[in-house]
């Protein structure tokens, strides 16, 4: 009768590299996610944002700290947001701590918000091309920030995805800071 190590050996190698196959791949960069403001902690600069599915997240902020919309540009501006303001979060999620990076105040006073169908998407020359469902087209810079993070699934929004667009009028250009699948989207 033969060992049965040399089977098991093989098992256990297939075993681990199908975990491996399976396994997420690691996370660079940073990452967003909306939802909305339930406390401030500006003594131990923490901000605590529960999402639309209820689930509370905790964030710390970063050193370099952006805060778009609401009164400022850094964590004074936090300051006087009501509980239920909703916000946009950039955060890193690598290590223990989410560290914050940038938080995108939305509605009166902050970053506005549209939807559409991209018709081009450019990251590195940090464009984007949206046609509204009126058959208006309308071109929008990026941030190097909303270039860079995932939108959707795949973590690659394409020509023919129907997105919601947050934005800021700079200068007489129209800045996406952040954009997601739109709910129905496709």
């Amino acid at each position: 009768m033969s060992s049965p190590l040399p089977v098991l050996s093989a098992v256990a190698a297939l075993s681990i590299a199908l975990a491996a196959q399976s396994a997420p791949p690691p996370v660079h960069g940073t990452m967003a996610l909306e939802g909305t403001m339930k406390t401030f902690y500006r003594g131990v600069n923490t901000l605590v944002v529960t999402t639309k599915d209820g689930v509370e997240h905790v964030y710390h902020f970063a050193k370099d700290l952006v805060v778009h919309g609401g009164k400022g540009n850094d964590v004074a501006a936090l300051e006087g947001l009501r509980e239920g303001t909703t916000v946009v979060v950039h955060y890193s999620p690598s290590g223990a701590d989410q560290a914050v990076h940038e938080v995108d105040v939305i509605g009166e006073g902050g970053l506005q918000v549209s939807e559409g169908i991209v018709t081009r998407i450019d990251r590195r020359g940090g464009e984007i091309t949206v046609r509204y469902d009126n058959g208006k087209t309308e071109k929008f810079k990026l941030t190097e920030r909303a270039a860079g993070e995932a939108a959707g699934p795949t973590g690659k929004t394409e020509a023919g995805a129907r997105i919601r667009i947050y934005y800021t009028d700079e200068a007489g250009n129209r800045v996406v800071h952040f954009f997601t699948p739109a709910s129905g989207g496709r």
